[in-house]
């Protein structure tokens, strides 16, 4: 006897959501190789995957046009041909967050900087209070602020990112938050790149002149250049032309030990901030973040083929195949 147990259709709960950010600056996305880390442990994703928790309703769209080619008289089908390579991807995400804002805004997720005393009030905030330095012997979970530490609070919001100096193009450090056409077009705000950043954190610790953070920063360990402002939350608006873009991975992970997981090179926003509504008891609800997606083609290194998403599948062990 082979030993083997007659192969089954997968039997899934739930989907969980990895999301790594693409180089928009050199327009390179995180690949993932099935092969090498399949099988990773869900709550431990290798870098530089995000994990973004659960998602429901996902679902995955395709409108690649397949036409058949004729010849002859009559015409003949002699074979079929792709005439147009298209795939989408929507989901509700089961939690808020920064990241989970960001992916369904669409456009910009900007960060509500606490603003300056006498600010003339703004839909996305107003002037923002000053900055405040880094010093010497920051980390990515620890940031040296000195004495500037007394006017922080444990449970405070934070984006730690450079100064906006008249940089153009793709702006924010780690992750692309938005993409300068102009100083003027900014207003030449110091704190822009602060504004649109996606490294932010939540203190949870103050000690010794120093900010811990309740998880690392999602650029890693600070530059010298970088300071520290404090936010209140997140906004995004409807509009703008900027457009959010990602690497994705989707897994279901199978009941009977295999998995299938749906690999998007590159998604970007295809629609704005929307939300989901779930009765609960009444009068009670909850509120879902939709987000849905459009996939944009990378060429496969093994042989050229243009690809939307990669679809692996790892079966359960002594299935058989």
């Amino acid at each position: 006897m082979s030993g083997l147990v007659n192969a089954v259709a997968p039997v899934t709960r739930r989907v969980r959501a990895y999301f790594a950010p693409v180089d928009r600056a050199a327009n390179a996305p995180v690949l993932f190789d099935a092969a090498q880390a399949g099988s990773f442990a869900l709550d431990a994703a290798p870098a530089p995957w995000i994990d973004l928790g659960w998602c429901s309703a996902f679902t995955r769209t395709s409108a690649t046009r397949v036409e058949p080619l004729r010849t002859g008289a009559p015409a003949v089908v002699q074979t079929q041909v792709r005439t147009e390579i298209e795939a989408t991807v929507s989901l509700r995400f089961e939690s808020w967050g920064k990241l989970q804002m960001a992916l369904a805004a669409g456009s910009q997720q900007m960060n509500l900087l606490a603003t300056a005393a006498g600010a003339t009030a703004n839909g996305s905030g107003g002037a923002a209070a000053a900055a405040i330095p880094l010093l010497a012997g920051s980390t990515a979970i620890s940031l040296n602020i000195g004495a500037a530490a007394a006017s922080f609070n444990v449970g405070d919001l934070i984006a730690v990112d450079v100064d906006y100096a008249g940089q153009l193009g793709f702006v924010g450090s780690g992750i692309s938050g938005a993409c300068v056409a102009s100083a003027t077009a900014v207003n030449g705000d110091a704190n822009y790149v602060r504004r649109i950043s996606l490294n932010v954190a939540r203190v949870t610790g103050i000690a010794a002149g120093a900010l811990q953070l309740g998880a690392p920063l999602p650029a890693g360990i600070p530059s010298p250049s970088m300071q520290v402002s404090r936010l209140a939350g997140f906004v995004d608006r409807e509009g703008g032309g900027w457009f959010q873009e990602w690497s994705a991975l989707f897994v279901m992970d199978g009941e009977q030990g295999d998995r299938v997981i749906y690999h998007y090179p590159r998604l970007q926003s295809m629609q704005s901030a929307a939300e989901s509504f779930e009765t609960l008891a009444a009068p009670f609800e909850r509120v879902r973040l939709a987000g849905a997606f459009r996939a944009l083609p990378v060429k496969d290194a093994n042989d050229g083929e243009t690809v939307l998403c990669f679809r692996s599948y790892l079966p359960a062990a002594m299935r058989a195949i």
